[in-house]
């Protein structure tokens, strides 16, 4: 069943129901630039670096219940099997039961294909998945989903409310898992280097780091198609499809801002993971010509 905890409202992370609403979570102070006036893009606009966490917050509220439809609409409807293949390409439950966090996985899609494909492939059902989103929209709206599902009401799943940046040793503690998942969630971070760190503190030596995120096109021609399409097509789905062009926008500009392969792969190693070569099928594994990619490194 889900872990619950009681936690005092400074703390970063905790556990939370389906039955916690947003209005129940405390609010962080309203943002201000610090003293040494750091600042993060959200999309192509430059912001304290405090503010971003709000920003994004507020786009994920809005898109929270669409979320599929956001989706489809970045990525031609094809998100689904890019999970579904990175999913597979780490064959969870082969080794035995896995302990996993999936990180910025408030809906839930990458932990019921985890579990799904330890039980379908390998008769495994001990592995467990602890969903982690900074959202409680997102994971209001994984819960809901989970409650469909085998594994509602079971110790293979929680849901916990936490900053992919700072997760908190009390309650995620050094040295746990095997696998760490982020899908389509790293790039709206406002530090990408924490967020590295982080997984490499929670992570077993010998672990897996494992993110799918949207990247870099490297065909002139299939770069400039999937340009207009970004720009054009995309904000104006969800006007029509969502009332909310303002976040398909910022979504289009985030994948923008986003490091190239090789740059984030530098980043993976700075973090203590070893990855492959700097080559696609070696640091990240390109899909649809770069348009996504899946990145691994392994906890020394």
């Amino acid at each position: 069943m889900q872990r619950f905890s009681r936690t005092l409202p400074r703390l970063k992370a905790r556990s939370i129901s389906v039955r916690l609403t947003h209005s129940q979570i405390p609010q962080s102070p309203p943002p201000s630039l610090d003293s040494q006036g750091r600042t993060a893009s959200f999309g192509f606009k430059t912001v304290p670096e405090e503010a971003k966490e709000s920003l994004v917050k507020n786009v994920f509220d809005s898109v929270a219940s669409k979320y599929d439809l956001m989706n489809d609409a970045t990525s031609f409807g094809v998100h689904r099997l890019w999970k579904d293949s990175f999913v597979s390409s780490l064959r969870p439950g082969r080794k035995g039961p896995m302990k996993c966090i999936d990180v910025a996985g408030g809906t839930g899609d990458i932990a019921l294909r985890i579990l799904d494909y330890a039980k379908d492939h390998h008769y495994d059902r001990e592995t467990t998945v602890d969903v982690v989103d900074i959202n409680a929209q997102m994971l209001k709206e994984g819960s809901r989903r989970f409650k469909q599902t085998m594994y509602h009401n079971t110790p293979q799943i929680s849901f916990t409310e936490s900053n992919a940046q700072d997760l908190g040793a009390d309650v995620f503690k050094n040295n746990t898992y095997d696998l760490y998942t982020i899908a389509f969630g790293i790039r709206n971070c406002t530090s990408i280097p924490a967020v590295l760190k982080e997984a490499h503190r929670v992570l077993k030596p010998g672990g897996t780091f494992a993110c799918l995120e949207f990247s870099r096109v490297n065909n002139p021609l299939l770069s400039t198609l999937y340009e207009q399409y970004s720009f054009t097509v995309i904000p104006l789905l969800g006007t029509i499809l969502a009332g909310d062009r303002d976040s398909y926008q910022y979504l289009v500009e985030s994948i923008r801002k986003f490091p190239p392969q090789a740059e984030f792969a530098q980043m993976i190693r700075d973090a203590g993971f070893a990855t492959g070569k700097d080559v696609d099928g070696g640091a990240w594994t390109d899909l649809w010509g770069g348009i996504a990619s899946v990145h691994t490194g392994v906890k020394l």
